[in-house]
């Protein structure tokens, strides 16, 4: 069986493609799926790129999507020949966050989707959405849910509602394109005027240049009429004071992304006279991917897909998504 193997601490240079005995028959409460693309996050790059102290010898990335090829005993969800796609925290069934860490996160704490096939819990998947190609379905599983979960799981986003988004990456796409789904107003940033055009195309209301305008914060708060509904914040500290000026009295951000870096100043002056509520949140549960699955069908969502690469060239996909040029999400084929 083909697989990607991190080998090392160090950098993209230290993934090396190796064979793997077959993981065999699917054992009580188990499927075997055969893995056919996986998509990339920036929490994939944060383990092949030595920025987390993960065990050497892992198989990275946490999204994946197949067919289901058997099954075990007690398994009636699933029969062979289902489409379906992977879940980010395989133990969190349903409910309230469970998980405050990495340790059952495939592709982190576990093995992850950088092979041909995987036997595991049938709980560890969901069926994917109608149509879907296996690229498509594998977007779903960290930066798809993140969104639904931020906007609509925790945010109750509504009609008429106004949400920021900002940039061009995964979690930010698959928000605006729920929002708009839904009724509500998007305001979208990014620093490239080329993608604000496609981010208008793809329904944004309001687009906003952030290096040509370093006040974007205000502005969104301006044009949205005295503050935005939803902050979809992937920034962290080098943006959240802007989202909380963007933000209204009684609004929520959500701090999904850490892209400015792990710590920083946070005007908690101003986060208290907006009275906003800041969540932070990784992703979500099962039920909750099950739920986005039946809402992607009924409104006909589409992943923006930027690229796709076969799995040997797993390096060179994460170069692209380094290099910033992507607009959406970045795909394995395995």
């Amino acid at each position: 069986m083909k697989a990607i193997r991190l080998n090392a601490p160090g950098g993209l240079e230290r993934l090396e493609r190796i064979d793997l005995p077959d993981p065999g028959q699917p054992g009580h409460g188990q499927i075997r799926v055969r893995l056919h693309a996986s998509s990339l996050n920036y929490h994939d790059y944060g383990v092949v790129g030595g920025f987390r102290p993960i065990a050497y010898g892992r198989i990275p990335m946490s999204d994946g999507a197949g067919i289901v090829e058997a099954v075990g005993e007690e398994v009636s969800e699933f029969r062979p020949g289902d489409a379906v796609v992977s879940c980010f925290f395989p133990g969190w069934q349903e409910g309230p966050a469970r998980v405050g860490d990495f340790s059952t996160v495939p592709g982190d704490g576990i093995d992850g989707y950088a092979r041909e096939t995987v036997v595991c819990a049938a709980t560890a998947f969901t069926r994917a959405p109608a149509g879907f190609s296996h690229e498509q379905a594998a977007t779903l599983t960290t930066a798809g849910l993140t969104a639904w979960r931020a906007l609509v799981g925790d945010g109750g986003l509504k009609a008429g509602d106004t949400v920021l988004t900002l940039g061009t990456g995964g979690v930010s796409l698959f928000a605006l394109q729920i929002a708009k789904a839904m009724g509500a107003r998007v305001i979208s940033t990014s620093s490239s005027d080329a993608k604000l055009e496609r981010l208008r195309a793809l329904g944004a209301d309001e687009t906003i240049n952030y290096r040509t305008h370093a006040d974007w914060g205000r502005l969104a708060r301006e044009w949205s009429g005295g503050g935005v509904d939803h902050v979809i914040e992937v920034g962290g500290p080098g943006t959240l004071p802007q989202s909380i000026d963007a933000v209204r009295i009684g609004g929520h951000i959500s701090l999904i992304g850490v892209l400015t870096g792990r710590t920083g100043e946070v005007p908690t002056g101003a986060l208290m006279a907006k009275q906003a509520r800041l969540q932070g949140l990784i992703v979500g549960s099962r039920r909750q991917q099950q739920e986005f699955v039946r809402a992607i069908e009924a409104i006909g969502l589409q992943p923006v897909i930027d690229s796709t690469f076969p799995l040997e060239r797993i390096a060179d996909a994460f170069r692209h998504e380094a290099s910033g040029a992507h607009f959406g999400k970045i795909c394995l084929t395995i």
